[in-house]
């Protein structure tokens, strides 16, 4: 893809979770990278809550005259975690479906910084870019050094052939929200590699 045409990011997906971390650096980025894509007519589609780091950046894109489309569970629902101010708040049975609505959807990826769930939802997207599911960009906002573990496994991973992509080719990684959009928009689409005796 030449850098005259650069790749659509919207909607962007952005994994995040309901907490807001330890660090008031977290929800700074979260909330700044919602502004820069508000500023840049990139809609949001995210996990549907209300609280932390979800919150930080569905209310950030909302400020920003953004379009937000949340996907929660009707257990989650129930226990009142649901965003209620967006634009489109749809509700599925399971956590399966929840993922696979938003990756359905998706046109790039971003992981903010997060726990378990939000590296479970990080991963199967990396495993779909690998089987050749899709060739969506996938990011990483790498704040205060968050992800610079998980990049380094990643290379491990390559280095011990168990990876199919480089992460070179699978990730972009940056701690600057809007030079991560500008970096994931002209990113070229990633193919599988194989190894030898897979």
């Amino acid at each position: 893809m030449s850098s005259s045409s650069p790749r659509p990011l919207s909607p962007l997906c952005v994994y995040c979770g309901a907490s807001s971390g330890a660090r008031p650096e977290y929800a700074a980025a979260a909330r700044a990278l919602g502004s820069v894509m508000a500023s840049r007519g990139i809609a949001l589609i995210y996990g549907g809550g209300r609280a932390g780091m979800m919150g930080h950046i569905a209310d950030a894109v909302l400020a920003g005259g953004g379009i937000v489309t949340g996907v929660i569970t009707q257990y989650l629902m129930d226990k009142e975690l649901g965003h209620k101010g967006i634009h489109d708040l749809k509700v599925v049975d399971t956590m399966h479906e929840r993922k696979k609505l938003m990756a359905d959807t998706a046109r790039a990826f971003i992981a903010l910084p997060g726990g378990v769930g939000t590296l479970d939802e990080l991963f199967e997207i990396i495993a779909w870019a690998q089987l050749g599911i899709h060739d969506h960009p996938i990011g990483l906002l790498n704040v205060n050094g968050f992800y610079d573990p998980l990049e380094a496994m990643l290379r491990r991973m390559e280095q011990e052939k168990f990876l199919r992509v480089s992460p070179d080719d699978a990730l972009v990684i940056d701690s600057d929200p809007a030079r991560l959009l500008d970096r994931l928009s002209v990113h070229p689409p990633r193919a599988p590699r194989s190894h030898a005796g897979e």
